[in-house]
């Protein structure tokens, strides 16, 4: 595996029909060209992703989304006007230019314009959009460094890392998609719901999979490998098991204990949830390398982005 800034050198992987990992503001990614079913099976295979989870196409331009796409709803070009480039994902009829394995067979597509600018110069040597979902096994928590990719990948075929230093979102984007005139928010992320709302109204949330189904909708995902545990009452949990070795993610004023077991974690000493999405993975996947029993954190508030982080943290402790 090879880390580096060499544009053309991710290129050519990309047009040999290879996977390479870029970054984007959002998290990092695994990437093949829409045009390659081998480049696009083998994302699969690297991430041990079920087959039918659709991936989501990159573009370089919010000109070229109309080559790749059936039907443009006027919402979704509002969204796009208001948000590209940028974390938000807009699905949509794709175009028969799209093979079917990039999207499990749906006749729709989930596309974005990334606002990475490593990554847009990369796409705009390309002869296709870029395929690529997180640079992560399947579930496991998200890659926001380079460093986070090459731990979670150094013993497999991934030829190139693309390091665009750490990414400045660190929350996925979202992902909304357009169903009988309604907008609906599958995947709560980078964007959020307020934010969406401002431009279209009242939107609706997927909650089942009565609806098309796109990336981070299934129950577990994001996890790390320590136990993660979100609770309101923290003092409960040391009290239970005192001699349990913990870490305490939390915001605001600093805080200490008399317990040597205990340590804390400040995500934002001013409360930021920005601040919390920047930092939130990347404390995980260094956490996860100190023997931790458990990693511990509160609920945030129910609004704008604490939905979309409460939204990650519920995934990441659900049961496998």
């Amino acid at each position: 595996m090879e880390i580096g800034t060499d544009i053309k050198r991710a290129a050519n992987y990309l047009n040999e029909g290879d996977v390479v990992a870029i970054p984007t503001e959002t998290v990092y990614g695994l990437a093949a060209s829409i045009l390659s079913e081998k480049g696009i099976q083998k994302i699969y295979q690297l991430k041990g992703r079920p087959n039918n989870n659709p991936l989501i196409v990159h573009v370089a331009s919010i000109e070229e989304i109309s080559k790749w796409v059936e039907v443009w709803p006027e919402k979704a070009k509002i969204l796009a006007d208001a948000f590209m480039p940028g974390p938000i994902t807009l699905v949509m009829p794709k175009s028969n230019k799209i093979p079917h394995y990039v999207t499990s067979g749906q006749d729709t597509v989930g596309i974005r314009v990334p606002n990475h600018p490593l990554f847009v110069e990369l796409l705009k040597s390309l002869p296709a959009p870029l395929a690529a979902p997180s640079a992560n096994p399947s579930n496991a928590t998200s890659a926001t460094q380079a460093k986070h990719v090459v731990s979670y990948f150094k013993n497999k075929d991934l030829p190139y890392v693309l390091d665009g230093g750490a990414c400045t979102n660190g929350l996925e984007s979202t992902i909304v998609g357009f169903e009988k005139n309604e907008v609906v928010i599958y995947r709560v992320g980078a964007i959020t719901i307020e934010q969406i709302e401002q431009w279209v109204g009242k939107v609706k949330r997927a909650t089942t999979k009565k609806h098309t189904l796109t990336p981070g909708m299934f129950t577990r995902h994001y996890a790390p490998k320590t136990p993660l545990i979100m609770t309101d009452d923290l003092d409960a949990y040391t009290k239970q098991y005192p001699e349990a070795h913990v870490a305490i993610l939390y915001t605001g004023k600093k805080k200490k204990s008399s317990n040597a077991k205990i340590t804390y974690i400040n995500l934002s000493e001013s409360d930021n949830l920005e601040e919390v999405g920047q930092k939130l993975y990347a404390t995980l996947l260094a956490l996860d390398e100190q023997s931790y029993d458990a990693l511990l954190i509160q609920p945030f508030p129910s609004t704008d982005l604490g939905i979309t982080l409460n939204d990650r943290l519920t995934r990441a402790t659900a049961k496998k």
